[in-house]
């Protein structure tokens, strides 16, 4: 039996705990702030790998930003980790295995090998929170691409004529309009726009005062432009997924992230199928939550052994 340390690495903690070869976690799981230079990063993991060190044999770590086709370290900005975070080769860490691998990547691989979509061959998934991240599953392996940068399916363009400017600076990427993020411009939108806001139970607010929150729970209350306001920002959701089945004619898609309890899988799933072009696809919502970074990057790293 073999056991690897899983260390999911955020702008804001890092969260580790030791999984086996079926991803079980088999201690407690702990977490620390993330320091603010890139050096005490590098000490944090060190001591954290020297706390287990005996009782793993490799140490998978999940991160944002692309990682480079070696899997040791992260090379596209990161702009919640410090200045110099690119610059540390991680599989200098330990004299044990040490694999890094992208955080949505992480998240699709937890979810193939313990997660939803155990059991799929070809998994698609959108992770909705702030923004939009992505990953595949083909054929029992991730697909990276041709420089490992693949699957940013949050800036696919949903329109040509420059309707929204997204938090990246180009024009309507798909997360301005179907992430948490892009509920809150859908609720902007809809208040300046929509005849239901002048009756709404949110009409007292400025249209840029509203939150995702206010949607939510008004859309459970039967607030007539909260529910437009929704049903407009899941119709910008199935536009990117029917788009991502017909490329990739995927069994199994995820839904994980902050938003995805919002999110009715099942009639999201009879939309896609009754539009696709493909074979009917099965859309689930994530099982390993917060926990799918330390998971996936932990067996990853047991399967790169």
């Amino acid at each position: 039996m073999t056991n690897a340390l899983g260390i999911d690495i955020g702008g804001t903690k890092i969260l580790y705990a030791v999984l086996d070869e079926q991803g079980n976690i088999i201690t407690d799981i702990k977490k620390c702030p993330t320091p603010k230079s890139a050096k005490e990063i590098e000490l944090t993991l060190k001591n954290i790998i020297s706390e287990y060190y005996n009782q793993i044999d490799a140490i998978g770590l999940s991160s944002a930003g692309a990682v480079n086709m070696s899997n040791t370290m992260v090379v596209s900005s990161t702009p919640n980790l410090p200045e110099g975070y690119n610059d540390i080769d991680f599989s200098k860490l330990s004299d044990k295995k040490v694999f890094v691998e992208n955080d949505a990547n992480c998240a699709v691989w937890a979810e193939y090998k313990k997660g939803a979509a155990k059991g799929f061959s070809t998994v698609l998934m959108a992770t909705i929170g702030t923004g939009i991240g992505g990953g595949v599953v083909y054929n029992g392996k991730i697909f990276r691409g041709a420089t490992g940068n693949a699957l940013e399916v949050g800036s696919m363009k949903i329109f040509a004529d420059k309707r929204q400017k997204c938090t990246c600076g180009r024009y309507d990427c798909w997360e301005s309009y179907a992430s948490g993020t892009g509920l809150k411009n859908c609720a902007i939108y809809g208040a300046k726009n929509y005849q239901e806001f002048s009756s709404s139970m949110f009409k007292n607010k400025k249209p840029e005062e509203i939150t995702t929150y206010d949607i939510t729970d008004g859309k459970e209350q039967g607030d007539a432009f909260a529910v437009r306001v929704y049903n407009q920002w899941i119709d910008y959701m199935f536009t990117g997924l029917v788009s991502l089945t017909d490329i990739f004619n995927p069994d199994c898609i995820v839904i994980s992230g902050g938003m995805c309890r919002f999110v009715d899988a099942k009639a999201m799933e009879e939309r896609i199928n009754k539009e696709s072009v493909v074979a009917d696809v099965k859309v689930k919502l994530a099982e390993t939550e917060n926990n799918a970074g330390m998971i996936g990057a932990g067996l990853l790293a047991l399967e790169n052994l």
